[in-house]
């Protein structure tokens, strides 16, 4: 890795929302200490899964640290930099949650309605009785990981939705879904009047302080896409699809992927729809083992052990149905709980944690597809860091 380096976030400084950034003067042994734990994560990891490209940025107490390592295309040869634009998938869920929760402050949206009130042509279907808080929550009754290979536009979109039928009971179980996620940020959009990808980069990305953040990544930014690398190695980015901007689509840095992680842990300079928006995410609506799912986040209570976030972000939770267990009432939003969200496309891998609490978060992003619990390893390595009392958990 020929261009492992510490950058200073030097370009997001003098625009920043949420913490004064550190400076030279602020630099210290800790400073170091977190260099050389950070690379001792990635170096390896970069290794063992043939990655080509990584960046991580970290947030420490009003501090950050951005650490980019090897190339942002193997064919040519162009380093990861600060403005190195990563594909994160489905932690693009937590910004359609985020757009959903703004319009329900807004008054134009509510998780209690049914899914058919939005969008007239699923009147008549099972939509009639499943809430807008089941799609996006999962608990629809069934809908699947993926739209079927038949559904390529919109309109086979809604004709499949009309002819589908849930398999459980909704609410009852917790079955990981883009569809479902796809339709809820979809039926948000549709409630405001505006396309998805018009209230995201001109109103929500802006609002939010976020500069290389894009659904619809534009021409003068297209040398900074990086390339995401399939099983074979070949470069690959994202194909449309249905609901794709809804559900996995957005595209952005490290360091403006970590500006949205500290918007969720102290909100207090964004406007207050926005803050009560952000707070709205992190509402616990059910829980299934020790994974409490918030709207696209999902949390542990703090302090977290390694073996259960490894659970919570299995493949058991993301592939099988889970029966949910109710929270009545709802939890509100609390501080002391690890927040996190996996996301994956088929050339790029990221994760996202923070700890509101402790005032922590990391970010690790990648251009390959790696295994989830490989990201969930590193990026606990590096909270264990930055505060003490992960310290004396196992990462092995």
């Amino acid at each position: 890795m020929r261009n492992i380096r510490l950058t200073a976030f030097k370009i997001f400084a003098a625009a920043s929302l949420f913490f004064n950034p550190w400076t030279h003067a602020a630099a210290s042994d800790d400073q170091g200490a977190l260099e050389r734990v950070v690379n001792e994560a990635i170096r390896p990891l970069m290794e063992q899964y043939n990655i080509p490209g990584m960046a991580v940025a970290v947030t420490v107490q009003g501090k950050r640290y951005v650490y980019n390592y090897g190339v942002a295309s193997k064919e040519g040869r162009q380093e990861v930099t600060d403005g190195t634009l990563f594909e994160i998938g489905s932690i693009s869920k937590t910004f359609a949650a985020t757009l959903a929760s703004y319009a329900e402050v807004r008054g134009a949206f509510s998780l209690s309605d049914h899914a058919s009130k939005y969008l007239p042509a699923l009147a008549g279907s099972s939509f009639d009785r499943i809430t807008l808080l089941q799609l996006g929550t999962y608990t629809a009754g069934g809908l699947p990981l993926q739209f079927p290979d038949s559904v390529a536009h919109q309109e086979e979109a809604i004709s499949y939705f009309r002819s589908w039928r849930p398999s459980y009971e909704p609410g009852a179980y917790r079955i990981y879904s883009n569809p479902s996620i796809g339709l809820f940020g979809y039926l948000a959009a549709e409630s405001m009047g505006e396309p998805f990808d018009d209230l995201m980069e001109k109103k929500l990305f802006p609002e939010l302080g976020l500069t290389q953040t894009y659904i619809r990544v534009p021409e003068d930014r297209m040398r900074d896409y990086a390339y995401g690398h399939a099983k074979e190695g070949n470069p690959i980015r994202m194909n449309p699809g249905v609901l794709d901007s809804e559900a996995y689509g957005v595209k952005t840095t490290a360091a403006d992927l970590l500006r949205f992680v500290e918007a969720n842990i102290d909100a207090s300079k964004l406007d207050e729809t926005l803050q009560r928006a952000i707070a709205a995410t992190h509402v616990g609506h059910y829980k299934v083992g020790d994974m409490t799912q918030g709207l696209g986040w999902e949390m542990y209570a703090y302090p977290t052990d390694l073996e259960q976030l490894l659970a919570g972000n299995s493949a058991e939770l993301s592939f099988k149905p889970n029966k949910v267990a109710k929270l009545a009432p709802r939890l509100p939003p609390r501080d002391d709980v690890l927040i996190n969200k996996t996301g994956s496309t088929n050339g790029f891998g990221a994760y996202a944690a923070f700890v509101p609490a402790k005032g922590i978060g990391v970010v690790v992003l990648a251009n390959r597809n790696y295994p989830i619990p490989a990201r969930v390893k590193v990026g606990y390595r590096i909270l264990a860091t930055l505060d003490g009392e992960f310290g004396t958990a196992s990462t092995r």
